[in-house]
């Protein structure tokens, strides 16, 4: 009996070693279909990640929680990521991928939103073999090799999407991507049932931009010499010049592109820039993180040091809360 225990496992590793959960940037690997028995695939599932309920599944109330205890200053943000998420995870029927566009200045929290939004409907989060995070600098550097990266990522997001149809993108530093290469995904963003049998309405596609981040300052910086109030920006105040902003900023990825042209981004979400008192809420955060007492003259002296804008108000953190961790350290 023994021995048939043991037999079963080494079949049950043999299985898995034939299945790939995703094909990844750079090294893509294709899925060969072969034939098993079903307590091996339950027991693969069991183990290893697979594209069902066990290890997707959106928390909507993490997610709320989240935004509201761990991102500091962005009510704007916070309102549009929570409604757009639940709405379409919720939605059993899209029509279309959801299509989210963070602009905002460096240290602002695009890329945490991202891993907020990640960790509460991945089970593993950022590392699930289901989210696929690009970095422009690092995947597509070379302006002459554009036509490869079109190619390489019309498969890359075809091969994700037909093994995990819930599978999520993120496109980091957008403002740096050679324009005219994200139109090459425009099919994917489309309103197409499917394309060529597969169908990406479950996926979700997010980028990540600084472009756009100067008038987003200026209408909070408007804001603040009239004397109103930051939380009184509604998304209605800096969307609609935000997208155009973006759309004619020659420096950008998304610069005359045809997803904004053809109305496929769902929401441009502004990211405000962060304040002094935002600083150190992010101070105080980090300190936990850390596993230390949060120490508000710590912090404060920290914060107090960093650079501000304008140079005659010092109103806004030109890092926003991007430099804080490693500042404290030299502080602690």
């Amino acid at each position: 009996m023994r021995a048939t225990y043991k037999t079963l496992f080494v079949f049950y590793v043999l299985i898995s070693n034939v299945f790939v959960n995703a094909f990844e940037p750079i090294s893509t690997t294709f899925l060969v279909g072969l034939g098993v028995a079903a307590v091996g695939r339950k027991f693969y599932n069991y183990v290893y990640e697979s594209c069902d309920s066990k290890w997707i599944y959106f928390n909507s109330t993490g997610l709320e929680v989240a935004l509201d205890q761990k991102l500091f200053g962005q009510h704007v943000a916070s309102r549009v990521v929570q409604k757009a998420v639940t709405g379409f995870i919720n939605n059993k029927n899209p029509k279309k991928p959801l299509v989210l566009s963070l602009h905002g200045w460096t240290g602002t929290g695009k890329n945490f939103v991202s891993q907020l939004i990640a960790e509460n409907i991945y089970k593993e989060g950022m590392a699930s073999s289901f989210v696929h995070q690009f970095v422009s600098t690092a995947h597509f550097p070379h302006l002459n090799q554009i036509e490869d990266y079109k190619s390489q990522l019309q498969q890359w997001i075809k091969g994700n999407v037909t093994n995990c149809p819930r599978s999520m993108f993120i496109f980091d530093e957008m403002d740096k991507m050679h324009p005219g290469l994200i139109d090459c995904i425009k099919p994917y963003l489309d309103f197409y049932e499917n394309l060529d049998g597969v169908s990406y309405r479950q996926a979700i596609f997010i980028f990540l931009s600084n472009a756009g981040g100067e008038h987003i300052m200026q209408v909070a910086l408007d804001f603040w010499k009239a004397g109103r109030d930051r939380e009184e920006m509604k998304l209605l105040d800096l969307e609609p010049a935000l997208s155009l902003s973006v759309f004619n900023n020659k420096q950008s990825g998304l610069w005359h592109t045809s997803l904004i042209d053809k109305n496929l981004v769902d929401f441009f979400v502004p990211f405000l820039p962060l304040e002094y008192r935002h600083v150190l809420l992010c101070g105080m955060a980090e300190m936990s993180a850390k596993g230390l007492k949060p120490d508000r003259d710590v912090v404060d002296q920290m914060a107090r040091e960093l650079v501000y804008f304008p140079k005659s108000e010092r109103i806004f953190s030109s890092k926003g809360c991007k430099t804080i961790g490693g500042k404290l350290d030299y502080y602690t």
